[in-house]
Parts: structure tokens; sequence; C-alpha cells
């Protein structure tokens, strides 16, 4: 066995190495969206994970900056739909800084006003159970209150600031 050699970290460390070095995780990417005051209103996040089965509950991490955050939770309930191989555009719309981000999707309101993106392979409909403030993002639990899946569609990987498809072995 031989000794890694790990670089340090201190308080400088600048954000850019930090975003590479959480870039070597690849994850799915997800759109998280509610109907408020009429208009959809949503953005795309990569910091989706499961969090509990019972009460099932998943998370999302959302920048203190952000500004589509306190108009979105302000929804009903949040749709939240795992974004598939054939939403990469869609996703690069609803992480713009625009006020066209649904502009040629399809979408899906619930009874409840989540809002879920067309051909999505999972779409939960949540509402907020807890928020926590962790540096300079902010820990939402979501808890899930419906679903429904489509085990034919195929995730949007996020790896190394770019997309990527799974590849079947």
């Amino acid at each position: 066995m031989t000794r890694a050699i790990l670089e340090p970290v201190d308080a400088d460390i600048d954000p850019r190495v930090l975003r590479d070095i959480y870039g070597q995780f690849p994850s799915g990417v997800a759109a998280v969206c509610a109907l408020v005051d009429g208009s959809p209103v949503g953005m795309a996040v990569s910091s989706f994970t499961s969090v509990s089965v019972q009460p099932p509950l998943v998370s999302v991490c959302i920048a203190n900056t952000s500004t589509t955050w306190p108009v979105l939770r302000a929804g009903r309930r949040l749709g939240v739909s795992v974004l598939g191989e054939a939403h990469e555009e869609a996703c690069r719309r609803l992480a713009a800084r625009t006020d066209d981000r649904f502009r040629g999707l399809d979408l899906h309101v619930s009874g409840n006003g989540a809002v879920l993106v067309d051909g999505a392979p999972a779409w939960l409909d949540c509402s907020v159970e807890a928020e926590y403030p962790a540096g300079d993002h902010t820990v939402v639990l979501l808890r899930i209150a419906g679903f429904r899946i489509d085990p034919r569609a195929r995730p949007l990987i996020f790896h190394r600031s770019g997309f990527r498809q799974l590849v079947e072995r």
C-alpha cells in the first residue's frame, strides 16, 4: 500500500479549483419548477439527491445568490423533473438568467401547481419540508407527495461542466 499525498485546503482555496474537484463526480440534472401567480418559475439543479425513504425526502442545494429561489419557494408545490438525454437544451435554458426559461418546453402542471417537464425519466410532486444554511448555499429538503417514472427514458448526466450520456455495457 502506498501513502496518498493530498494538497492541504486553506481558507483561500480558489473556487474554480473546488468546482473542478466537485466536477469529478458525475450527477444527474433536475428541473425544479412551480406555478407562481399563474406563471411557471423554475431552475435547473445538479445537486439533487435522495435523502430518505420513510418519510420520502429528497434534497436540492440552492445558491444563496439565486434570485429564482425566493420566487419559486412561494409555489404551493414544486415539481422535480429528472431531466433526460433529450433535455440538454432545456437544461441550459433553465440554468440561464433569462425570462424565457420555458420557451419550447412541453410542460405539465399538477393539480397542486407543480410544473413538470415532458419526457423526464421521473417526476416528483414535492413540498418544502425544511431549509438549512450551508455556506454559500441552502440545503432544501423536499417531501415527495406524488411521483411518476418512465423506465424507458434515460437520464441526462452532468460531468466536468458538460453533458454526458449513459452507455450500456
